[in-house]
């Protein structure tokens, strides 16, 4: 007789609001476990409710925490440890954009770091090395970063954006760093064990952010969450990794991804910045 196959566990961050929101619901829809990580409580909760309502489902699990604090991220991770011992997939979705309503200038996060760069970036990039051996055992497993298309080349010589700061360029540049960690990771952990791809899902999609700074989207939200749940669930997909896709299409990143000296040193900065061992 055959085992049947449990169902998929998937931690969405970000989830109470746009595509993480969207995502939620249509994975719930096909039977999936969730954990939704908000930074809102009473949001939170009622994204978990309307969730189980319209599903018919027991409430996801819920975790609050504030992604511009590492402690808290850390936090996060030990209570999703605590709470399942099941992770199939892990959706680094949270983020700010280059404006309203994070503000236009410069701002650091708990830990000192440049804002955008720390919630964007560190905090996924810490989240998911918390997480990977839960990940590994339960392979084959997949970690899911939406990043974007908007990208910029790192300077590391000035690495939190100290000098002549401006929003866009931040927010470029904190995607390009989660794009190529995320290739990096990809190449140290076998793809049998933990796939990881980054999908830039849709361009300006009707979310909060967008509505707030841009005041009109382009694409609608469903496409965005289309094309992430594809990467969350294709089976033609398992042993993909360490890939950019946009919206349904594999595409190049900005080069600087693909240079092996850059990415190994962005990654050494990353794991001293959020006092991270390698793995």
């Amino acid at each position: 007789m055959t085992t049947p196959t449990p169902p998929r566990t998937v931690l969405i961050t970000g989830s109470t609001d746009g595509l993480g929101r969207a995502l939620a619901h249509r994975l719930a829809a096909e039977g999936a476990t969730l954990l939704l990580h908000g930074r809102d409580r009473d949001r939170l909760d009622r994204t978990a409710r309307e969730v189980a309502e319209a599903h018919g489902t027991a409430r996801p699990a819920t975790l609050l925490a504030d992604l511009a604090e590492l402690e808290q991220v850390r936090a996060l991770a030990a209570e999703v440890r605590a709470t399942t011992g099941r992770l199939d997939v892990l959706v680094n979705n949270a983020g700010i954009g280059a404006g309203e309503p994070d503000g236009r200038t410069r701002r650091t996060s708990a830990d000192g770091h440049e804002l955008r760069f720390a919630v964007n970036h560190l905090a996924g990039f810490l989240l998911s090395l918390e997480l990977l051996p839960l990940l590994r055992a339960c392979a084959p497993a997949r970690i899911v970063n939406v990043a974007s298309a908007g990208q910029q080349e790192i300077d590391f010589d000035d690495l939190m954006l100290e000098n002549g700061y401006d929003g866009t360029s931040a927010y470029c540049r904190s995607k390009l760093a989660q794009i190529a960690c995320g290739m990096e990771l990809a190449a140290r952990a076998p793809a049998a064990e933990v796939t990881v791809n980054s999908l830039h899902p849709s361009t300006y999609m009707p979310t909060k952010m967008v509505l707030r700074e841009i005041g009109h989207s382009i694409d609608s939200l469903e496409d965005g969450v289309t094309a992430t749940h594809r990467l969350v669930t294709d089976p033609a997909l398992a042993g993909t990794t360490g890939r950019y896709y946009d919206r349904l299409r594999e595409a190049r990143a900005n080069r600087q991804a693909y240079d092996l000296r850059a990415r190994a040193e962005l990654w050494e900065r990353c794991l001293k910045l959020v006092g991270h061992a390698d793995l």
